[in-house]
Formats: C-alpha cells, structure tokens, sequence
C-alpha cells in the first residue's frame, strides 16, 4: 500500500505551480443511499497506509476515536471517519492512513485507498453551504474528476480540533500577549473555518485589526483592490495593511502562489508574508522560503503564531524608520 506514497522530493516539484496530490479514499457505501462517497486528502500530509493494527481502547475519548495504536515509538489516535462523519456505512473500515500534520500523527480508519490523483488548485473550489453544513463544517473544499463524481477534501484542522484538543477553550489563548504596538492591520487567508476562528481569536488578544479572505484567489484579489485604494490616495499599501498571513493548502490559488504574487508586485514591498499551515515539515517550511515567504509557522499554536507575528512586525517597523531616515 505504501506505493500510494510517493517520495517528498517528486512532490515539492509543486510548490509554486498552483497543482497538488490528493490520496482518495472512500467511507464504503452509504446505508441509506448506497453511494460511495469519495474523500481526498493532501499527500503531502500522509506518513503512510496501511492495514489497521490492533487498538488500544482507552478512557474518555471522542466517540469517534477508536483507541490508541503504538507506531515506531509513536502513540497515535485513531480515528474512525465514518463515525466523525456520522455516516452510517455498509461495510466496516479496512485501511489505516497514517497522517502527520499540525505536528502531530493521527490514523483514520477508512474502508478504502482508491488512487492519488494530481490536479490544479484553481479547479479545487469551495464547497456549497448546503453541502458544508451537511457534512457538519468537516468539507474545506470540492472538486469534480473526470468520472463525475465529486471529491471532497477534508478539513484536517476540525477533525484535529474535535478529536484531540479543544481548540475553543481560553486557557489556549492565555499565553497571547497584547501587542504593545496596536495600531497594526493584519491581512490573512485561510480556508479552514476552525483555523480562522483560531486566527481572529489570536489578533483579537493581540489588538490587532484583522480583513480576511476565505482562499487565494479572493485574497489577491483583496489585495490588489487594497493596493488600487492606496495608489489612489497616494500613499504606500503598509499604511493599509502591515504584514499578510497565509495558509498554503487553498481552494483556486495556493499559498505557494498567492505569496509569489504578491512578492513580485512591487506595491507590496517591504510588507512580511507568513506562510501559517499544518504542513509542518522542514520540507514545507523550504518551499516556503523559496517562493519568498519571510516567515514560516506550523498550525496551531496561538502563542507561538504571536511571537512570530511580532518578530516580524519588529523587523517591517524598524526597516520603515530606516526608509524614513534615510530620505
């Protein structure tokens, strides 16, 4: 099964063309319909398959985490798809993706491993409200295969935060620190609605103003209308906005992408580009500084996000004064 997983050096050939891998899977047959539905996930994020090994049961976990399971050394949750989709299925689970994201190792029991499927992101798109709400928020985005049958790729930061922490509760905000500099407008992209949620509580303790957008592509095109209101009230764009945080797996236009733009366009020059994703590999982290990203933090820790977004806000403040000295 693990020739499903090809080597991470292939796949970093795709940073910054706008395409990705996903690895598609199914659930089985639903009982009512008796469709198969099929899901995808970023290879990038799978660590292997395999067949499901013996779970250890253990006490007050989510209804749909089946136990633990010792992998080389690793104690790692065990998810069960269906159940955390609430889909009632015909046949039980019999394939095992081990994932590795937000820098953390997950299983999800799946009933099947079909094939790994490269695509563009501009043909990945957001998935109708009707159907998010259906699949209870787990939906990030959609695409359509050649067969006609659609591909849903799942949003890992809700089943991360569901299973495994409470990504909600204060105390995980607790350590964000005011920023003493609150005059400061953040631009950030993500489109994940957990991970947002995450983010904006982030800002908020910080006291920074934040605009958002729920992809790439309607982030740069956010950003060049900010860029077009700038020229016309002839004053630079870091007056409007002071540092752009984004995510790197998105529906239409990927962080690779988005951060290319925005490193080429002259008008944001100077302004810090954080890439924020649970791609949490030096791999990944490589690819962001490649494409120009000034900063790379892994999902989620609200406290380190902070940091980093004051690091950086330190370093666009004190290269601004050196600009405005040496006029």
């Amino acid at each position: 099964m693990n020739n499903f997983i090809k080597s991470v050096d292939e796949r970093t050939n795709l940073a910054g063309t706008n395409r990705l891998e996903l690895l598609l899977f199914s659930l089985g047959n639903d009982s009512q319909t008796g469709r198969e539905e099929v899901f995808g996930i970023n290879v990038f994020k799978v660590r292997e398959v395999m067949s499901i090994p013996e779970i250890t049961q253990a006490p007050d976990m989510p209804a749909s985490v089946e136990g633990m399971i010792s992998l080389r050394g690793h104690l790692i949750p065990v998810v069960n798809l269906a159940k955390f989709c609430r889909f009632e299925v015909t046949e039980p689970p019999k394939i095992m993706i081990v994932t590795e994201y937000n820098n953390m190792m997950q299983g999800y029991m799946v009933h099947s491993v079909d094939t790994i499927l490269r695509l563009d992101w501009n043909v990945v798109k957001t998935p109708p409200e009707m159907l998010s709400e259906q699949m209870g928020g787990v939906v990030t985005a959609v695409t359509e295969l050649d067969d006609n049958r659609i591909v849903m790729i799942m949003d890992v930061e809700k089943v991360l935060a569901d299973t495994t922490q409470d990504a909600s509760a204060d105390n995980w905000f607790s350590d964000v620190k005011a920023a003493e500099k609150c005059d400061i407008t953040i631009f950030f992209a993500d489109d994940s609605l957990v991970a947002r949620k995450q983010i904006i509580r982030t800002l908020d303790h910080m006291g920074f103003t934040h605009v958002s957008a729920n992809n790439g592509l309607e982030a740069w095109q956010k950003l060049k209308s900010i860029a077009e209101r700038a020229e016309a009230a002839k004053q630079p764009v870091s007056n409007f906005i002071q540092l752009i945080l984004t995510d790197v797996e998105m529906p239409e236009m990927d962080g690779f992408v988005l951060t290319k733009k925005i490193k080429a366009d002259p008008r944001f020059s100077g302004i810090p580009v954080i890439m924020h994703s649970s791609l949490s590999a030096d791999s990944n982290k490589s690819l962001g500084k490649n494409v120009g990203a000034d900063d790379y933090v892994p999902k989620f820790d609200p406290t380190h996000l902070s940091n980093i977004l004051e690091k950086n806000l330190e370093k666009f403040s004190t290269n601004q004064q050196k600009q405005l000295e040496s006029k």
